[in-house]
């Protein structure tokens, strides 16, 4: 199960298009309209969904909010104008946290987005259980129809699918255990040892442990290490031959 981004009476058909494609980036389907200013099914919509018709094809059209959101029993308000409402305020991440505690509890939820032109009108905010507020610049507070509905299914994402905050892609190759690495720092320091490097000979301790820590501190694949492994020969062997 998923919330419901229910379009309040969006003005351009491009917008609606740009906001399915947004919500099928991040595994969101259930899109809800109400009364769309030109009619439905608006084909340029369809030319702007971008591979995500599908939701467009699903989705279910309203002639008002109450009857939009009347199975829900949590709805979430966008809007970025104070509206002399006394209301919650949440941020998207909430917003999307409580609603993915909701739904896995059996409940409805929807998100109401207004038309572009003005956002949602105090009614339609009055039926919200909360107000959902972007930290936008006050000074440039709009956001296009497809932007806030990308922002919450973003959110939505983060809360429902586990996600690294890091990772390291291998490209053909693996981290290099500690046993290649040493063979490369030993391979450095006896070259570097004959080419007289670590002088005087009082330093030469301590500069070979720095050489040493830089190696473990370096996150080195298997392809480091061979590649470090050849540079190392060619030099030797570009000297010999000079």
């Amino acid at each position: 199960m998923q919330p419901s981004f229910v379009l309040i009476r969006p003005q351009m058909g491009e917008n609606i298009g740009a906001t399915a494609r947004a919500m099928a980036n991040f595994g969101l389907e259930r899109m809800r309209i109400v009364d769309p200013r030109d009619g439905w099914p608006n084909p340029r919509a369809a030319a702007m969904a971008s591979g995500a018709g599908r939701l467009l094809d699903a989705a279910q059209i309203f002639g008002s909010t109450a009857e939009a959101v009347g199975d829900c029993t949590a709805i979430y308000a966008t809007t970025a104008r104070p509206r002399g409402l006394t209301k919650r305020v949440v941020t998207p991440q909430q917003a999307m946290c409580e609603a993915a505690e909701k739904i896995a509890g059996g409940e409805k939820v929807a998100v109401l987005f207004g038309p572009e032109r003005a956002g949602l009108e105090n009614d339609d905010i009055a039926r919200a259980s909360a107000i959902v507020s972007v930290p936008v610049d006050p000074a440039y507070a709009s956001l296009n129809l497809a932007q806030c509905a990308l922002l919450l299914a973003y959110e939505w994402r983060r809360q429902t699918v586990e996600t690294l905050p890091e990772r390291m892609d291998f490209a053909k190759t693996e981290v290099a255990p500690a046993l290649e690495v040493d063979k490369l720092a030993e391979h450095y320091e006896a070259r570097l040892d004959e080419a007289g490097y670590f002088f005087p000979e009082t330093k030469a301790e301590g500069m070979k442990q720095v050489l040493r820590n830089l190696w473990g501190r370096m996150p080195l694949t298997r392809a480091d290490v061979q590649m470090l492994h050849g540079i190392m020969r060619q030099m030797v062997r570009w000297k010999e031959r000079g």
